[in-house]
């Protein structure tokens, strides 16, 4: 496995065809690193379309969106699926029909293995969620083994955190004070 990537590094170039929509004609666009630049963005990694703890995260993340949305941040779904499973896989779940956020399909792999986020032995990327700041600059960098489902409300306190631009003691949320050093 490639070395995953560092907090403070530039997120990698990519360009890949995503699914932004069910209407007919309208399901595909391609995202790349312009869509980044100027807002706060939350890029995550699930392994496989059609399996059993992505749905899970991938809806949570679309019912928090709103949340993210408030943050000025936007929200990014990537796994090396293409985009006309991840389409397929939209039609087919009632938790993924409505989704507000675009599905990336890096199906040559290459932004996964940019990021260093693919399993060793599997092939397929690890839950893995970067918070990417205006400027494009990775900001926050977390990874879980393929089988454990993340917390969304836990990227959302880190966001929040490092919004603030200030220290954030352990176990900090918004509204609570900073430290001053």
């Amino acid at each position: 496995m490639s070395r995953l990537a560092n907090i403070g590094e530039q997120f990698p170039q990519f360009r890949v065809p995503s699914v932004v929509s069910l209407e007919k004609g309208k399901e595909f666009r391609e995202i790349a690193n312009a869509d980044l630049k100027g807002k706060w963005s939350v890029v995550f990694f699930w392994p496989l379309d059609f399996t059993f703890v992505c749905p899970t995260e991938i809806a949570e993340f679309n019912k928090e969106l709103k949340s993210f949305q408030a943050r000025e941040a936007q929200v990014f779904g990537v796994s090396t699926d293409s985009q006309f499973v991840h389409l397929a896989w939209r039609n087919a779940h009632p938790d993924l029909k409505n989704l507000q956020y675009p599905m990336l399909a890096d199906n040559k792999k290459e932004l996964s293995e940019a990021l260093g986020v693919l399993h060793p032995t599997e092939k397929v990327p690890l839950r893995a969620t970067f918070i990417v700041d205006p400027e494009g600059v990775i900001r926050h960098v977390s990874a879980y083994d393929l089988n454990v489902g993340r917390n969304v409300k836990e990227i959302l306190r880190t966001l929040d955190a490092l919004q603030t631009d200030e220290l954030c003691p352990c176990n900090w949320e918004k509204g609570k004070e900073t430290l001053k050093a």
